[in-house]
């Protein structure tokens, strides 16, 4: 089998995609290739693509969001198959032996490999993971819906998951788009009360419709003040700096701000804020087991992402409609080479 890969990538910073080959190498004796059926465009890869974070390697091919066909295995794979359907996300390898790992967490593994930092992913017909970051789909799911779900998915369920939220909390989403949607349906279907703070006031019936079963307006003081010592668990998905101290207000003792959106500047809290045993936290995508969990979830519960889908042959246009921020919710690039 040739390891020639078609992409698409940037030469340079903010630059457009262009078609693009490279050679991967010999296949790992650990690793898996996968025949690219549709890849999720995510905001992290129009970071990436304009090197916000300063990590940025180009020629660059983004996209961690993969799903489809493992066409090739090393010899030392365990689980897969040629022939599964699969699906990668931000991350593609991890050491395996480190206390991290063997614990369950491979996600703060010291050799993590992420997909589109130092290496190519998956806006490409192939992608290369190691076996233990390919994890099965669930025949439920459709695969030109569930690629958002490795990375945007999964970053909204795993506080879910880590921090053992109760079906008798009452959740907050902040910013509802490509991961506050998913978050609003994932706390839902756990049985929370839930509140979607949005600044849009006409979207009140389609976030009800997704699973909230309140719409506060996220540049109301009045509605905060109101809320009061109400939330056991705030997820706030978007990637500028709010007022936190108002939101911080809005806690329960013991309740939780959780951050999940990336935003550059640093926080200004009062002491004062959290001295009820408040907590401000934040966590990153998510290890196999608990993608795995999610994808059972997704499935159990009739969860599918919100997407539009362009041709992967027009992937130019789809960034231009993501920077747009039109995207409704999530934008998936169908491979068409």
């Amino acid at each position: 089998m040739s390891n020639k890969i078609k992409a698409y990538a940037a030469k340079d910073v903010a630059k457009q995609f262009e078609p693009f080959e490279y050679d991967a190498g010999e296949l790992g004796n650990e690793q898996v290739d996968i025949k690219v059926h549709s890849c999720g465009i995510c905001h992290s890869d129009l970071s990436m693509l304009n090197n916000d974070w300063d990590m940025t390697e180009y020629p660059f091919v983004g996209g961690h969001e993969a799903v489809g066909e493992i066409i090739a295995v090393g010899e030392n794979t365990k689980g897969v198959k040629i022939g599964d359907k699969v699906g990668l996300g931000w991350n593609s390898g991890s050491c395996g032996y480190c206390e991290h790992c063997i614990s369950g967490y491979q996600i703060m593994c010291r050799e993590l490999e992420q997909t589109i930092v130092s290496r190519h992913g998956g806006f490409a017909d192939k992608v290369r993971c190691h076996w233990s970051w390919a994890i099965k789909l669930p025949d439920e799911l459709d695969m030109l819906k569930a690629g958002p779900l490795f990375c945007g998915g999964i970053t909204v369920f795993n506080p879910f998951y880590q921090y053992d939220v109760k079906p008798t909390d009452k959740v907050g989403v902040i910013g509802i788009g490509g991961l506050g949607h998913l978050a609003l349906k994932f706390a839902d279907k756990w049985g929370c009360e839930v509140t979607a703070f949005s600044s849009n006031p006409e979207k009140t019936e389609e976030l009800k419709n997704m699973g909230a079963d309140h719409v506060v307006n996220s540049r109301s003081d009045e509605e905060l003040e109101d809320l009061r010592g109400n939330f056991d668990l705030i997820l706030s998905t978007v990637n500028v700096s709010l007022n936190w101290e108002a939101y911080l207000q809005t806690l329960a003792p013991k309740g939780r701000l959780h951050l999940l959106g990336a935003t550059l500047e640093p926080l200004e809290l009062m002491t004062f804020s959290i001295i009820q045993q408040k907590s401000v936290s934040s966590t990153a995508t998510g290890s196999p087991i608990v993608v795995r969990k999610m994808l059972e979830f997704c499935a159990r519960h009739d969860i599918e992402t919100v997407t539009e889908v362009f041709p992967m042959s027009k992937i130019n246009d789809a960034f231009e409609h993501l920077k747009s921020g039109k995207a409704r919710y999530r934008i998936v690039l169908e491979n068409d080479f």
